[in-house]
């Protein structure tokens, strides 16, 4: 009997090392449709991560949404249902309320400039807040310096926006400047964007042009005005518990793959809002420039804001942005 359990242990143990380990799935989930710069980082980040793991684990790539809104993916992340996600500013807000500050009016002359603050001293802090909300911040991607479209007419002047529904993402700060340029601003998911234009339920929204131009919504809201109105990030975004649980060369792996994926992220977000101009006008979009100045004026109290409630962080904002 000893020898018939002895020989079903020895057995069993040749089985488990005849059998190949199967490699650990990550799921990188995100919103962005193809063609779009966090779409092919995204893509990026899968081969770097699994060539620096050898393979060990393999990523499961989910784009346009497929995982949920970007508020479900961040809480997909925080349960551990999902590994990371390419997010956005705004949702991420509503957990760590410091990462608004980066959309503050006007803050970022251009987006060199912001990637770097992001990649010092004020991008770590933010990984710590994070990091007390059970996520992790692998790293900072962008989402462009945004402009306003609208159906009708072109905006720019403050006054212009006077009573216009503009769809703003669920990001607090966009939806006070617009409310202080005198706008009626409302959140909705990006998903539903194009059909709420379309049915008429917004007069027009803000982005990047580079998510203008992927989802073609010059076609819906012709009128662009370069109102270049805030910055946003794309917050690479990891779930603490899978984080924890990586061995010190995987989390290597992790950081790399963001680093290097977003290095590429950047410069074509930089490159579009270089060159889509000529692109989108032979898509029938028409361009503006808005009064900078005035825009300024009027978003000033915004800064009067957040200032009460986080003053030393608007005041290293400022000083790291050259603003002061």
């Amino acid at each position: 009997m000893h020898k018939l359990m002895t020989l079903a242990l020895l057995g069993a143990t040749a089985m488990s090392v005849a059998i190949p380990a199967v490699a650990e799935e990550v799921i990188f989930a995100h919103g962005a449709n193809p063609g779009n710069p966090r779409y092919v980082a995204a893509e990026k980040w899968a081969e770097l991560f699994t060539q620096c793991t050898g393979g060990a684990d393999s990523v499961n790539v989910a784009p346009s949404s497929t995982m949920g809104d970007d508020a479900e993916m961040l809480t997909s992340a925080a349960g551990g249902v999902i590994q990371v996600t390419a997010n956005s500013q705004g949702p991420m807000a509503q957990i760590v309320p410091e990462i608004g500050l980066l959309g503050l009016p006007f803050l970022f002359k251009d987006l060199p400039t912001a990637w770097e603050v992001l990649d010092g001293p004020v991008g770590q802090t933010l990984d710590e807040d994070a990091q007390n909300a059970g996520l992790k911040i692998l790293g900072f991607w962008d989402n462009g310096i945004r402009n306003a479209t609208t159906t009708s007419k072109f905006v720019t002047e403050p006054a212009d926006l006077k009573g216009l529904k503009i769809r703003t993402p669920p990001d607090q700060m966009t939806i006070d400047i617009f409310s202080a340029l005198g706008a009626s601003p409302a959140p909705l998911a990006w998903s539903e964007l194009p059909s709420a234009l379309q049915s008429g339920v917004f007069d027009g929204q803000e982005n990047p042009l580079t998510n203008i131009n992927s989802a073609k919504l010059q076609e819906i809201t012709p009128y662009i005005t370069m109102t270049g109105h805030k910055y946003e990030s794309t917050p690479i975004v990891a779930s603490l518990m899978w984080w924890q649980g990586l061995d010190e060369a995987t989390q290597g792996c992790a950081l790399e793959a963001t680093a290097q994926a977003g290095k590429m992220q950047r410069q074509m977000s930089l490159q579009a809002d270089q060159e889509l101009r000529p692109v989108m006008e032979a898509d029938g979009a028409k361009f503006a420039d808005a009064d900078r100045d005035a825009y300024i004026k009027a978003t000033m109290p915004v800064y009067d804001k957040y200032a009460e409630t986080f003053p030393d962080l608007v005041s290293d904002l400022k000083k790291a942005a050259g603003l002061q």
